[in-house]
């Protein structure tokens, strides 16, 4: 049975890609939660099943094979199950969805800093950086892109669940974190990936965790 090791679910966005591309394989797994920053983290980090991924989490052990990273974890149950689980059988759309998932792994530095993942807040509007705004910009005009040329066959960005929308789910948990303000178009494809009903399992479960990391606890000043 495939064993993945995550964070915490209220904070952790990595691990939330890790967990719902494995939801998506349709394989049984075993899930391990590691508090992040606890007494022990730095303990646990260097332990073996920590050890190949450098300490960070999701982890994702099949057998002997250790995988970490989540875009690698996609691509290693792409290929263990079906590519079309997580990218968009058509070549064009395809390539688009591996471009954007690739981009998503890479960029918003800015985002990620300034706006922290926390699914058991809801912050108050406030003044976007520019270099924050920019990005969210950015990221509004992929999605626009992707709903327009191949997302009519569902409410996804390329119509079904796939890979991609497992990488941007957690800036969609960022921009109602922070209320960032967004078109009707993105609202509904928010909306969708919110109502999900892996992602409901998820935020019920991060509301029931008892550990709290104050860093994350107020936007970042």
């Amino acid at each position: 049975m495939l064993k993945l090791i995550i964070g915490n679910k209220a904070y952790s966005s990595w691990s939330l890609r890790g967990w719902l591309a494995v939801k998506q394989s349709g394989l049984p797994f075993e899930e391990i939660t590691v508090p992040m920053f606890d007494e022990d983290w730095d303990k646990r980090r260097r332990g073996d099943e920590f050890a190949p991924s450098g300490g960070k989490v999701p982890v994702l052990w099949d057998d002997k094979a250790v995988i970490w990273d989540s875009l690698a974890i996609i691509e290693w149950l792409a290929d263990k199950t079906d590519r079309a689980r997580y990218w968009p059988v058509e070549e064009e759309a395809r390539g688009m969805a591996r471009s954007m998932a690739a981009e998503m792994h890479s960029s918003y530095e800015n985002l990620r800093r300034e706006c922290s993942m926390n699914l058991r807040k809801q912050f108050p509007p406030k003044e976007l950086s520019e270099e924050v705004r920019a990005e969210v910009i950015r990221i509004l005009e992929l999605w626009a892109e992707a709903r327009a040329r191949h997302g009519s066959g569902g409410p996804y960005l390329f119509g079904d669940f796939g890979a991609v929308d497992i990488m941007f789910a957690p800036v969609v948990t960022r921009f109602v974190t922070y209320s960032v303000p967004v078109p009707r178009f993105a609202a509904a494809y928010m909306e969708a990936i919110l109502h999900h009903p892996w992602m409901q399992q998820w935020i019920e479960a991060a509301q029931e965790e008892p550990w709290v990391i104050e860093r994350y606890e107020a936007p970042a000043a």
